[in-house]
């Protein structure tokens, strides 16, 4: 038996303030005009430091328009179990969030919070890939932490550093090198 889809009336966008949660932005507003929707804009961070994030949410808000109804929520904890939560106490009928689109490795390692949410999420919803858009909000309010490699702890760009990279990339060869020689 074929399912009657609901209306949707209430759209969750989560951000973090990245790029693809700045592409993930511009589909959800135009879901919500398309739909007439409200837009709840919702930023979760594990400990507040500043009142950066509020800010910057209202920032958000002004830039996507008035013609769409915007509710802005700051929240405290694991960014899936609250993205989770608020979509349940908010009778949310659209998630929608930006996905870094890691795989491998690094996503063992630090985990996708969009395939958590797309996992118990209570509605459907829609993860979108992809850097800044053309025309899209090009200042963050906050400064981003140095990053570091998640290894070594040394300043690097990436996740993994080029040095650790070759190390892991090294110990897998030679693990392989070693049992196919044990085979023989």
């Amino acid at each position: 038996m074929p399912m009657t889809p609901r209306p949707v009336r209430e759209i969750l966008l989560a951000t973090d303030f990245s790029g693809s949660a700045v592409a993930a932005a511009d589909v959800a507003v135009g879901y919500a005009r398309r739909f007439g929707a409200r837009l709840h804009l919702l930023h979760v961070w594990q400990t507040p430091t500043s009142s950066g994030p509020c800010i910057a949410l209202e920032q958000l808000a002004s830039a996507l328009g008035p013609d769409v109804p915007i509710v802005t929520a700051v929240e405290t904890g694991r960014p899936a179990v609250s993205i989770l939560r608020y979509a349940r106490a908010h009778e949310i009928d659209l998630i929608v969030v930006g996905t870094h689109g890691r795989t491998g490795f690094s996503r063992a390692l630090i985990g996708s919070v969009a395939e958590q949410v797309v996992r118990s999420a209570p509605c459907p919803v829609l993860a979108v890939r992809g850097g800044v858009p053309a025309g899209a909000i090009e200042e963050k309010p906050e400064p981003p932490a140095p990053r570091r490699c998640v290894s070594c702890a040394l300043p690097s760009d990436d996740l993994i550093c080029a040095a650790c990279r070759a190390r892991i990339r090294g110990e897998a060869l030679l693990k392989k090198e070693t049992e196919e020689r044990a085979a023989r």
